[in-house]
């Protein structure tokens, strides 16, 4: 009977907790980003997010607000009202100047117990999922992890969550029609940067994270950033990859010339990483990095649906590929059937004739075109 009377009552609890939540998916709540930082520099993705976050309010008609855990708060918060957030939510205390899951993870579950958010997004890197799957358990709601894009349902205003499922053979779209925050971790490159409004106001909340006297399963002793780090292809403006067209490791040379006289850099498909041909820091895809560059070169790569998940969203896309019927050419600006080995020297050969025409010194300029 006991058993009974507690089951009873959890069932109310959360039909209660359903109809909150459609309440407040109605009613909108604000859009949070977490900024991810390491003292006063935050990772790009961040603010991406912060981009993304104020259209995604727009929409609902409610503010777009940074969440700020640690140290740098002010730096950050300026920097995030600059691009395009309303608000920012500072959180500071002894246990959170570096990150730990735990302390970190009650800072944030804290300020939304408090202040109801709508929806949460975080990077989908190392750090946002470890600090967004245990935030969502904490808060008992939703979590859809690597999205590659977000929307607003016109109808039901519920966040639209879509990222790559079943190995990357389909594309997925999540809601969270029954728990709030709704929350998701977004791949970085998916958002472009947004621009910078330095005279751009924000209102700065500060509260003192009120944390449980319980010992942290983990303390940083020290930070030494990854060498790999340095592989980062979210930067790049030209990228050069190649795929299994390749056929060695070897050949990844020929790319890394083209590459580097457009003064780019040389990414791989998952084939060519699985085959061991290229360290998988290059990897671009589903598994791999979003990148967003003004040229992308896709050489010897299909463009399975795993890759292009990675990549689609690059100004300009020229591709090369013997079969007339590769999926890569679905998406590229510009498709030449042809042998690779027999292509790529071809372009390096003009690129330097067209570099020495402008001066060797100024090289060619690689300008923003149309985004897709």
């Amino acid at each position: 009977m006991a058993e009974e009377k507690k089951n009873a009552a959890r069932r109310g609890r959360n039909n209660l907790a359903a109809e909150d939540a459609s309440v407040n998916a109605a009613n909108g709540g604000e859009v949070w980003v977490v900024i991810e930082h390491e003292g006063p520099e935050a990772a790009s993705v961040s603010w991406e997010l912060v981009g993304a976050a104020r259209l995604l309010a727009d929409e609902l008609g409610v503010r777009a607000a940074a969440v700020i855990i640690g140290a740098g708060g002010r730096e950050l918060a300026a920097r995030a009202c600059a691009s395009g957030a309303a608000a920012a939510y500072l959180a500071s205390g002894p246990k959170l100047e570096v990150y730990s899951a735990d302390p970190h993870c009650q800072a944030l579950v804290e300020l939304a117990v408090r202040h109801k958010p709508g929806i949460i997004l975080l990077g989908a890197t190392t750090r946002g999922r470890d600090l967004a799957s245990a935030a969502a358990t904490e808060l008992e709601t939703g979590l859809t992890a690597d999205c590659t894009e977000l929307k607003i349902d016109p109808e039901k205003k519920l966040l639209l969550q879509t990222r790559p499922a079943f190995g990357g053979n389909v594309m997925a779209t999540i809601i969270t029609p029954r728990h709030q925050p709704q929350m998701a971790t977004v791949r970085p490159g998916v958002f472009p940067q947004p621009g910078h409004l330095p005279e751009a106001p924000g209102e700065i909340i500060t509260s003192r994270a009120r944390l449980k006297a319980t010992a942290a399963s983990v303390k940083q002793l020290e930070f030494i950033p990854d060498p790999e780090d340095e592989l980062s292809l979210q930067g790049a403006k030209v990228i050069v990859a190649g795929g299994r067209g390749l056929k060695a490791a070897r050949n990844f040379a020929l790319l890394e010339e083209l590459a580097q006289e457009l003064g780019g850099t040389v990414a791989a498909s998952r084939a060519a990483v699985d085959a061991g041909w290229i360290s998988a820091q290059r990897q671009v895809g589903q598994t791999g990095q979003t990148v967003r560059p003004v040229l992308y070169f896709a050489m010897g790569i299909s463009g399975a649906i795993q890759h292009l998940a990675g990549m689609q969203a690059s100004d300009i896309v020229v591709a090369v590929n013997n079969d007339p019927g590769a999926p890569i050419f679905e998406v590229a600006d510009y498709g030449i059937v042809g042998d690779l080995f027999e292509v790529a020297p071809a372009l390096l050969e003009e690129v330097r004739r067209r570099k020495a025409q402008a001066g060797a010194a100024g090289g060619l300029r690689i300008e923003t075109g149309t985004s897709k």
